[in-house]
């Protein structure tokens, strides 16, 4: 018998099986980079408001609370690779979810009456910038986007013609356009006058592009977990 030419491996490590391991473990890695990304930013912010100073400086920090954490937050939990938190059951994790954005809710609140008032005590105008246009239009996705999810978890009590795999599917596009929204208002906040002159060099240019990293890997999770595959036929 002529010896085969090609060289099996161990168990685990047959031709593409590396590759697979590579991957999982660079989407873990993504994962990680993400809460720590989302983290930081709204701790980054928090501190460079230097909260209490003004009614202005409450409005960087409750709106990277809101959107940088617990949006973000919302969302990775129910990644494939895992979550931070110790959530087992898929209720569980439904719970959190909307605990997580019920916080977000308000601390939009808080912050949106903060800068409203700012503005009203110095006399400045409203709604003169690209943040401020775009933060409006993702407050009200927002406000939208829970209305959604009410209609989701009370599916049945309002006898919604849709069905629920499809509302999901509603439910999930939507959500990440909104985090896709709050992520750009986050990034134009940065070119404002503010913060342009509390932070300068590399570190603007590094708190500037934390928050595509959480925004990423939601795209990539949703997609994964709600885009149609086709069957692969042997």
């Amino acid at each position: 018998m002529m010896p085969s030419e090609v060289e099996y491996s161990p168990v685990g490590e047959g031709l593409g099986m590396r590759d697979f391991w590579l991957y999982a473990w660079l989407r873990r890695a993504a994962l990680i980079l993400a809460h720590l990304s989302g983290l930081g930013l709204s701790l980054s912010i928090s501190v460079l408001s230097r909260p209490g100073t003004s009614l202005f400086s409450w409005h960087p920090v409750s709106m990277s609370v809101a959107y940088c954490l617990c949006m973000t937050e919302g969302i990775l939990l129910f990644s494939a690779e895992g979550t931070i938190f110790c959530l087992k059951s898929r209720k569980s994790k439904v719970r959190f979810h909307w605990l997580c954005q019920a916080l977000a809710l308000v601390a939009a609140a808080v912050g949106l009456g903060f800068i409203v008032a700012s503005k009203n005590v110095s006399e400045l105008p409203h709604l003169v910038s690209w943040h401020s246009l775009l933060g409006s239009c993702t407050l009200a996705a927002s406000l939208l986007q829970a209305a959604c999810g009410v209609c989701l978890i009370f599916h049945k009590q309002l006898r919604l013609s849709a069905s629920l795999a499809r509302l999901k599917l509603y439910h999930a596009t939507c959500g990440l356009l909104v985090y896709l929204l709050a992520t750009v208002t986050v990034m134009l906040a940065m070119f404002s006058d503010w913060f342009q002159a509390t932070v300068r060099g590399g570190v603007w240019w590094v708190l500037v592009m934390l928050p595509l990293i959480p925004a990423l890997v939601a795209m990539n999770q949703i997609t994964n977990a709600y885009l149609p595959r086709k069957k692969l036929s042997s």
